[in-house]
């Protein structure tokens, strides 16, 4: 196999992408290299591979593992270099994509914040309610009736409800017809029943505002009646009892925010040019 064909291969591709990262992580870490033609094996370089290595195997290297882990960052260092000295990283989409992702993985750990006080925590849940807000619950009772295999299923849904009203003796559990679904349902949301049922019959229940036999109602199985047993109106909890949830949103959306002050720093370093005919058609 020639030099040149050599490059085209993919496990050597695969090499090269991961000891391109391998250097993007140099360029922020106190290992920098002081020239093209000088590796330096410093003790955090040892650090670093040792660490690696005690994360997949759970065990410390043994010398000699050590030793082959350190000859394999020569390794990779001396074909990144090779690499890009003949120019393989350029208009490569897999490698700029890698590099990209590993400057993500960097300005994350650069927009680590300490613990939050619990001033941070209650402005934070005063501003976003709507995100901590429980939602409203239904409990209830279906009867359903197959469209399909009935001559005038709504019909017959109107006299059983007409019945179930008046307080006839009706056994709800033999009442319609057979369904491979669940029948009772235990303070459920709308997202709930939508699943199951579609998003027609959960807006048609919580539409109700009133408790006992209603319907019937559509849905994509056919018609259903429903007994409305308990009703919870949408509420805001009290901030102690979602702490924990409040806490991990502001995590989430200050990592989130300082992640991108990183990169509008990082972005001011360069002069963005837009070439395109935002004119043309």
């Amino acid at each position: 196999m020639s030099d040149t064909n050599i490059f085209r291969e993919p496990l050597v591709h695969f090499l090269l992408i991961g000891a391109a990262l391998f250097v993007l992580y140099g360029l922020v870490s106190d290992d920098v290299p002081e020239s093209d033609d000088r590796i330096e094996i410093t003790d955090g370089t040892v650090a670093r591979l040792t660490e690696g290595w005690v994360k997949t195997w759970q065990r410390p290297p043994t010398e000699a593992e050590l030793r082959g882990l350190i000859d394999g960052h020569i390794r990779e260092e001396v074909l990144v270099r090779e690499a890009f000295a003949l120019g393989l990283d350029a208009d490569d989409v897999i490698i700029r994509r890698r590099l990209a992702q590993k400057m993500e993985f960097i300005t994350e750990d650069l927009g680590r914040m300490a613990e939050p006080q619990d001033s941070d925590l209650q402005s934070f849940f005063d501003e976003h309610p709507e995100m901590f807000r429980e939602p409203a619950r239904l409990s209830f009772l279906l009867i359903y009736f197959n469209t399909d295999s009935r001559e005038d299923a709504a019909t017959d849904a109107r006299r059983l409800l007409e019945a179930l009203r008046s307080g006839q003796a009706v056994d709800p559990d033999s009442a319609g017809d057979r369904l491979m679904l669940d029948a009772n349902y235990e303070l459920a949301t709308e997202r709930d029943i939508s699943r199951v049922f579609g998003t027609k019959l959960a807006a048609a229940l919580f539409a109700t505002d009133t408790s006992g036999w209603q319907g019937p109602f559509e849905s994509g199985y056919g018609l259903h009646l429903a007994e409305i047993s308990d009703r919870r109106a949408t509420r805001l909890p009290e901030f102690s009892a979602v702490r924990e949830d409040v806490r991990a949103a502001w995590l989430d959306a200050e990592q989130k925010r300082m992640e991108q002050a990183v990169f509008e720093r990082l972005k001011s370093r360069y002069e963005i040019v837009d070439l395109t005919d935002k004119g043309s058609s």
